[in-house]
């Protein structure tokens, strides 16, 4: 296109004052804010301007600049732009701590607490028995020590936040061993008179095959005693049941690290435990006494909604077998195979009488991840429904999912989308259905 013919069509743009007026327009003004409307006015007129200046063709369709197309346009993007940018997804990935998708969720219990605290004031530092200020920590101290065994707790933003004021509190890092192979020799022999902290670091997001050694806890507990040095250990993942009797692969608990004589230990909040994200610090009380007076800890506390949810999930906990049921992270993991097909069935006859012509569908056998790095070569068994559309491509349907609202998170694997049952939620089958119908039947 010549540049006086894109100068042309560029004076033809309408103002955003005309497409304001326009009925179509007006309407939307009643159901969305100004301040949104106007915004997607001029993403219209801006991304018209864009595509003439890109133009090769020599000439453009002059309806293409007319008011009621500018006007269809805006009532097109404006439900996307209203929409916020953190939202929920359906996770069908199988994937149950998805890193990307927000790791753990919350016992409607645990959510009904949030609200409750985040709606109104609260005694977030304030000792209501004594009236005067208290401690934030004060919430969620007794219980955890109440359910592992610690003598002090004490709750940063998260693990990693955790392990940064533990050490910058006690040591500076030095490394020991090799990337395979660590024996008690080697903190013995680079344990020096400035030695103020072993640290043990449990490999909770990977794990190294093949010929490995490591140092048991007890012997780093018992090295300790011997040099007069405290031991702390990172688990990651904070695991508090025992997951074998569940037919998953062992990982330790809190309440063993304790009961092992370890002066500090640190975990998540949001990966094995399935509360909110937080880095959790237990141990002997002189220790975590020293890493709460460190100034950093300021910088790394917790707010109120993360101590509100916290506080309720390990209530959970106190109840004993009710955790494995009433946090979905737990619920999730611990999930029969039975239960799981019965899911798959359920899924594949609401989406059979829609699939005629349009895709193939079958239930077949998989696995699902634990991910958010815990339990990172652990296999879970599932079934998922694999779709193969006819009239759309595989990739097509993944991106069409998507884009839907909800969006619908899934897998490709040799040119089938899968849709694992075993990470969806309440009411989100239906879900599926409404949005692959529209995507292959009505297409």
């Amino acid at each position: 296109m010549k540049e006086r013919d894109k100068q042309r069509y560029l004076k033809m743009l309408p103002s955003v004052d005309r497409i304001l007026q326009q009925d179509r327009v007006k309407d939307l003004l009643d159901e969305y804010p100004r301040w949104l409307v106007l915004r997607a006015v001029q993403q219209v007129i801006e991304e018209e301007r864009i595509g003439i200046l890109s133009s090769d063709h020599d000439t453009l369709s002059e309806d293409g600049l007319s008011l009621e197309y500018f006007s269809k346009r805006v009532s097109e993007i404006i439900s996307t732009l209203g929409q916020l940018s953190l939202r929920k997804v359906i996770n069908a990935t199988g994937v149950i701590l998805h890193t990307n998708l927000g790791r753990s969720l919350l016992n409607l219990e645990v959510l009904q607490n949030l609200i409750t605290v985040a709606s109104n004031f609260s005694n977030l530092e304030y000792d209501l028995k004594e009236g005067k200020r208290g401690s934030r920590y004060s919430h969620v101290e007794n219980i955890l020590c109440e359910l592992t065994g610690a003598e002090a707790a004490l709750v940063v933003n998260n693990n990693a936040g955790a392990v940064l004021l533990a050490l910058n509190s006690i040591a500076r890092l030095v490394e020991v061993g090799t990337t395979n192979k660590t024996h008690l020799i080697d903190y013995r022999r680079a344990i020096t008179n400035d030695t103020a902290l072993l640290l043990k670091v449990h490999t909770s997001n990977f794990q190294i095959v093949g010929f490995t050694s490591e140092v048991k806890l007890e012997e780093l507990v018992y090295l300790g005693r011997e040099f007069s040095v405290p031991v702390m250990e990172d688990l990651g993942s904070g695991c508090m049941i025992d997951l074998d009797q569940y037919g998953l692969t062992r990982e330790p608990t809190v309440q063993e690290a304790i009961s092992k004589g370890v002066d500090v230990v640190t975990f998540s909040g949001d990966k094995l435990l399935g509360g909110p994200q937080a880095g959790i610090i237990l141990g002997r009380e002189e220790v975590v006494g020293r890493i709460k007076e460190n100034p950093l800890n300021r910088a790394l506390r917790i707010d109120k909604l993360t101590l509100a949810a916290l506080e309720s999930t390990l209530r959970i906990y106190m109840e004993g077998e009710r955790a494995v049921e009433g946090i979905p992270t737990l619920r999730m993991l611990t999930m029969p195979l039975q239960e799981i097909e019965k899911r798959a069935k359920s899924l594949y006859r609401r989406l059979r009488k829609d699939s005629s012509g349009n895709f193939h569908i079958e239930i077949k056998d998989d696995n699902s991840k634990v991910g958010g790095g815990a339990l990172p070569l652990q296999d879970l068994p599932t079934k998922v429904i694999s779709i193969k559309p006819v009239h759309l491509s595989v990739e097509g349907l993944e991106e069409g999912l998507r884009n839907y609202n909800p969006p619908i998170i899934a897998r490709i694997d040799d040119a089938r989308l899968l849709l694992d049952v075993r990470t969806l939620q309440e009411g989100e089958p239906k879900i599926i259905e409404e949005a692959i119908k529209m995507l292959t039947v009505n297409r």
